[in-house]
This record gives C-alpha cells, sequence and structure tokens, in this order.
C-alpha cells in the first residue's frame, strides 16, 4: 500500500511541475522578465544604456522556453509512469486518484507561489477543501457499493 501512494504523491508532484512548465514555455515574457533581473543583479549594471540596444536576454528566452517544453512532456512521461505505477501498488484506484489529485493541487499552490508569486484566495483554498471532501466521498462510498453487488 506504502509504494502505491509514495507514487501517486510523485505523479501529483511532476504533474505540477509539468503545468508551471507549461506556463513558463508558453507564458507571457515571464522567463525574458527573469533573465533581464538576473542579468541586472549579477551582470554588468550600465545606467545608460539604448533604447534600440539588444540584451542576451533578447535571445536566451527562447533556449529556456524550448527547455521548460522539453521539461512539460519529460515531466508528463514520467507522471505517467509513476501513475501506472500507482495504480498497480494500490488497492483501489479511487485512493490513487484522491492521493494524485490532492499531491496536484497542493504542489501547483506552491510552485505557483514560488515561482510566480501567486498567492490563493480563501475562495480557492475552500474551493480545494470541496474538492478534496467530494473525492473522499466517492472512496469512502466505492467498496460498499461493490459489497451490496455481490449480494
Amino acid at each position: 500500500m506504502f509504494p502505491g501512494v509514495f507514487y501517486a504523491l510523485l505523479a501529483g508532484f511532476l504533474g505540477a511541475v509539468a503545468s508551471s512548465s507549461a506556463k513558463l514555455s508558453l507564458g507571457a515574457d515571464y522567463l525574458k522578465g527573469v533573465c533581464e533581473t538576473g542579468l541586472r543583479t549579477w551582470g554588468e549594471q550600465r545606467k545608460f544604456r539604448q533604447p534600440d540596444e539588444t540584451t542576451a536576454c533578447d535571445w536566451l528566452h527562447i533556449p529556456l522556453r524550448l527547455l521548460c517544453g522539453g521539461l512539460l512532456f519529460t515531466c508528463n512521461a514520467v507522471m505517467w509512469t509513476f501513475l501506472a505505477k500507482a495504480l498497480r501498488y494500490s488497492s483501489s484506484s479511487t485512493q490513487t486518484t484522491v492521493t494524485t489529485t490532492a499531491s496536484n493541487f497542493i504542489c501547483s499552490a506552491f510552485l505557483g507561489q514560488l515561482i510566480f508569486g501567486e498567492t490563493q484566495i480563501a475562495l480557492w483554498w475552500v474551493g480545494i477543501s470541496l474538492t478534496f471532501s467530494g473525492l473522499l466521498v466517492l472512496q469512502r462510498a466505492a467498496p460498499n457499493d461493490r459489497a451490496r453487488k455481490d449480494e
């Protein structure tokens, strides 16, 4: 049972990393802004720059986006592998679904705050709690339904 839960938690985490990678690769110039901030912080600080002068960030964000796109596909492939292993080692597919969904939502919230500076409002947490409650009700109801069919 424990390997199934562990694989489900990893699958949820990798799903969150994949969605963050997609947002980085397809989102509005977030990577370019991070690059420019990094150059100002660690690179040469010039106070006078020509308006039409190009920087390394004008071309560096393109390979970074491609790298994030590759990370998206890699994380999705590994996530599906771990989800299949979780289903194999778990006693119930609903338990795997609940664990993976919970891990994905919680990791998405933390990655969103860490990478993008997003904050979740109370309504988001209420919605997540209702979703988890519904999934737990489904998990608890599933074994009883099977017992009734066997009678």
